[in-house]
């Protein structure tokens, strides 16, 4: 079935983008994943990924056009299927909302939107709402709070279901993958439904309320955003009094409520992440579930799913023959329910951030081709020039500082290293912003040191000190880690003396630091002397840097360090 792309929330200030580039047509094939455009937020430029398989039937704006949050963009699906009714009923966007409320005489009959709403007399079929009915209520989507944002975890409601709410006020708390944040509310209304409860996890533009004028439609609404048709529409309860749809128990609009998939004779509806999950393990979605909007397969049907139950829950084809042999169960589950317990273990369930970081630097390594170069740096006359900065520097300057700085200038002289892979190009940046990675209790967070290059090393010092406690304290905010061009990892702080560290996409390349060792070495006479040596580890990508050109970077490093007054001038 053909799915709809929203504009997402790409930042927590964004209430439009501007589309920057297209980077698929009408009638390319697109994979769960791929990026098919770049969006220019108030904040940065970012790319935008498909959440679905198929084909890019219709794009419905402009390269250099702006769309409001959750307005339409273009829609995905089968090659020929029609999509226009998609269209037609696609005008419950925030601020398709605004304008049908502020002029509702202006709104015209959509027949091809037609919609049947539910009765309150049970024995009687629901009848069909007016093809121009209008729902003063709009969808609170799950916003995309970071470019590598793919859901995230309601922490806690702030409101609850009947709570009068305004623009700005906080809904919730939600766990990214590198921050808790604030859910603010974007329309005046009352909170009218409630789609997920705390701790539970949902996609990226996924919903998870309802805002608008009491009495509304609620299940209307929901469904119609689903891209339900007036069938299964007409089997919503809106009074609770009523037969619920033949898969769903009687009496309750519990969002909690499974309802079976494969009992409905419907299409599969699924979250993407719940189908490219229910791909990865192997599950046949039609034996799972779902506990979403009206039977909506959600991520959690796919974690919680176990083959034994289903096999019993399940129709099959033959069921004399599964009343009497063993319900299947997967190989991995055997091991585990034979091997007897050997010793105390913890099983710790997978933060948002390690998710991402997983997911991340295993795409990272396993589809970018890295290659590494290791260089040697005499630190004898940085260390000696250190003291002497921070007599006079307002915050006090670290070696690794100096990295970034030595960095930062060399990717100026280097600009090809200053570049990223985006599949069918090499884009090449015109300014220098550096990531340092940033151990937390949780994984790894890299804030951006923005235009490095024109930055003091005191100015330096004192944004990463600033930017390594707002990650402690979990307060960065997405133009806090957005934009890296370039990235640094430093483990000399521990100890080590040398590693290999995984490129942070889309950068092309990190540079892994060790620490400061102080080595015999030895004049051309013999005689030997005391030299402070510190290794760093080139990782990069093979696609946009050559194994010439990396060395030539790390030799620029190596120069500006071990010169650093050639830095300050």
């Amino acid at each position: 079935m053909a799915e709809v792309i929203r504009m997402p929330k790409m930042s927590d200030t964004m209430e439009e983008g501007v589309i920057a580039e297209w980077h698929k047509k009408v009638g390319d094939k697109i994979k769960s994943g791929e990026i098919i455009a770049e969006v220019e937020t108030d904040k940065a430029t970012m790319d935008l990924e498909s959440y679905y398989d198929g084909t890019l039937l219709y794009i419905g704006v402009n390269k250099g056009d702006a769309v409001p949050i959750d307005g339409i963009m273009a829609v995905v699906g089968s090659e020929g299927e029609d999509y226009k009714s998609l269209l037609e009923g696609g005008s419950t966007n925030g601020a398709a909302n605004a304008e049908a409320s502020a002029e509702p005489a202006k709104e015209e009959a959509k027949p091809a939107a037609a919609i049947e709403t539910a009765t309150p007399e049970p024995a009687k079929k629901a009848a069909p709402a007016a093809p121009v009915e209008k729902i003063n209520a709009v969808v609170v989507r799950m916003p995309k709070m970071s470019d590598t944002m793919e859901e995230g975890t309601l922490v806690g409601w702030q409101k609850k279901v009947g709570d009068k709410v305004k623009s700005g006020d906080i809904l919730a708390e939600v766990e990214t993958d590198k921050a808790t944040m604030e859910l603010e509310a974007y329309e005046d209304g009352t909170l009218l439904y409630i789609g997920i409860k705390d701790g539970e996890s949902v996609p990226v533009d996924g919903i998870i309320a309802v805002i608008g004028e009491e009495g509304a439609n609620v299940e209307a609404l929901l469904a119609r955003e689903n891209g339900e048709g007036g069938a299964e529409v007409e089997n919503i309860d809106a009074t609770d009094e009523g037969k619920a749809a033949p898969a769903a128990e009687s009496g309750s609009n519990d969002v909690d409520k499974t309802v079976s998939v494969a009992d409905s004779g419907d299409r599969i509806k699924a979250s993407p992440l719940a189908k490219r999950l229910a791909d990865e393990k192997g599950i046949d979605l039609s034996q799972v579930g779902g506990s979403g909007d009206n039977g909506r397969i959600v991520k959690r049907d796919v974690d919680e799913f176990k083959p034994a139950a289903a096999a019993t829950a399940a129709k099959t084809e033959a069921p004399a023959q599964a009343a009497s042999a063993p319900a299947p169960v997967a190989k991995s589950e055997q091991s585990a329910a034979s091997a007897p317990a050997n010793g105390d273990f913890t099983d710790s369930p997978i933060s948002q951030m390690r998710k991402t970081i997983a997911r991340r630097l295993s795409d990272s390594l396993f589809t970018a081709p890295h290659f590494y170069v290791t260089m040697e740096i005499n630190m004898d006359k940085a260390m000696a020039l250190r003291p002497q900065l921070n007599e006079v520097s307002p915050a006090k300057i670290s070696f690794n500082d100096m990295v970034i700085k030595a960095c930062a200038v060399a990717l100026k002289q280097h600009p090809a290293v200053n570049s990223a892979w985006l599949g069918d190009k090499i884009r090449r940046y015109n300014y220098v912003n550096i990531g340092v990675a940033v151990a937390v209790d949780e994984g790894l967070l890299v804030p951006v040191i923005r235009d490095a290059d024109k930055k003091t090393l005191s100015t330096i010092s004192g944004e990463v000190k600033d930017l390594a406690g707002k990650a402690k304290d979990k307060k960065l905010q997405p133009k806090d880690w957005e934009g890296n061009t370039f990235s640094i990892s430093n483990l000399g702080m521990f100890g080590v003396d040398e590693f290999t560290a995984i490129i942070n996409p889309p950068d092309s390349c990190i540079l892994a630091i060790g620490a400061i060792k102080k080595v015999a070495a030895f004049k051309e006479d013999g005689t030997v002397y005391p030299q402070n040596i510190m290794k760093v580890t080139l990782s990069a990508d093979h696609r946009v840097v050559d194994g010439a050109l990396g060395a030539q970077f790390l030799l620029t490093v190596k120069k500006l360090l071990e010169e650093p007054m050639s830095m300050l001038v």
